[in-house]
């Protein structure tokens, strides 16, 4: 296995590149059960379509992925995702962490580091994301990273087999809520 490409640190996590080596393990994390409900998926998705997939991300300058870097370990525990409109400097956020690595407090932290390099670096005007309503853990990891609620789709997703309600979340760079690891890796 390769050696993490770290792009950010931050207290506990850092932002690097993903890695193909490590593609069957990110296939492993989004085929868990909980990151298909979390999701709003239904079936999981097969290697082939992932592999193929894989290349053609990597290929878009829109489609912005930093792998997820346990620091104590050196492990890659997750992935965000920017997906990037030009036109109006916007994005939606993605992530995914491994089954392993949930309820340690992580989302918050590489949310918050996505944050910082979309508004610091990427020079973004807003960051968004779809979230459904019974997702409690992930909602308050998005609020503790800077997101707000800014809208709902009524019953547009679903949740153990019931529809449910998509709760549309934003940040924009002064809902960032700091320490900026951009600014203290530069220096300012």
């Amino acid at each position: 296995m390769s050696e993490p490409h770290i792009l950010l640190t931050g207290e506990r996590l850092a932002l690097g590149m993903p890695r193909q080596d490590l593609l069957p393990e990110y296939h492993r994390w989004e085929n868990d059960a909980r990151t298909i409900l979390g999701y709003g998926n239904q079936f999981p998705q097969a290697w082939e379509v992932r592999a193929a997939g894989y290349e053609r991300q990597r290929a878009n300058d829109r489609y912005q992925q930093f792998e997820v870097v346990q620091l104590d370990e050196q492990a890659a525990i997750g992935i965000t995702v920017l997906q990037i409109n030009t036109f109006t400097r916007s994005a939606e956020f993605v992530i995914v962490l491994a089954p392993e690595a949930r309820g340690k407090g992580y989302a918050a932290e590489a949310t918050r580091l996505t944050l910082d390099w979309a508004f610091h670096l990427g020079a973004l005007r807003t960051v968004w994301l779809k979230v459904l309503a019974p997702n409690h853990a992930g909602i308050a990891a998005y609020q503790k990273a800077g997101f707000r609620e800014a809208g709902r789709f009524r019953k547009s997703g679903y949740w153990l087999g019931e529809p449910a309600d998509e709760i549309l979340m934003d940040a924009l760079p002064e809902d960032f809520p700091g320490p900026s690891a951009v600014t203290a890796a530069i220096g300012d």
